[in-house]
């Protein structure tokens, strides 16, 4: 199996099950997270590639690259800039309900966003 479609499966499957709380939240904000990870993904793996803190299995990889960085490696940057927020956002309801308080939806003002 391939990065590559490894990869496409976690998103997927991340994206299917992060759906309902991403609808609520800033989508500007998460697209920024997103783009930002991305950028600085492009630099530092170019960089600890460059330097041979590791490498990549050409049969494991498409072979496109951003700069020096594998497009396989931006899922990551993808994955956590989506599923960070998510999960803070239904930690913090599950907390806020167990103390009893009015659940708070990861925004500034605590109203919804689209």
């Amino acid at each position: 199996m391939t990065n590559a479609i490894l990869n496409a499966g976690v998103l997927v499957v991340l994206l299917a099950v992060s759906a309902p709380v991403l609808r609520r939240l800033r989508g500007r904000a998460v697209l920024a997270t997103v783009l930002l990870l991305c950028v600085l993904t492009a630099v530092f793996d170019t960089i600890m590639i460059d330097v041979g803190l590791y490498e990549f299995d050409p049969a494991k990889i498409l072979g496109l690259h951003v700069w020096g960085a594998p497009v396989e490696d931006f899922a990551y940057a993808v994955a956590a800039a989506v599923g960070m927020p998510v999960l803070w956002t239904v930690l913090s309801r599950r907390r806020a309900r167990r103390d009893g308080q009015a659940p708070h939806d990861g925004t500034a003002d605590g109203t919804t966003h689209a």
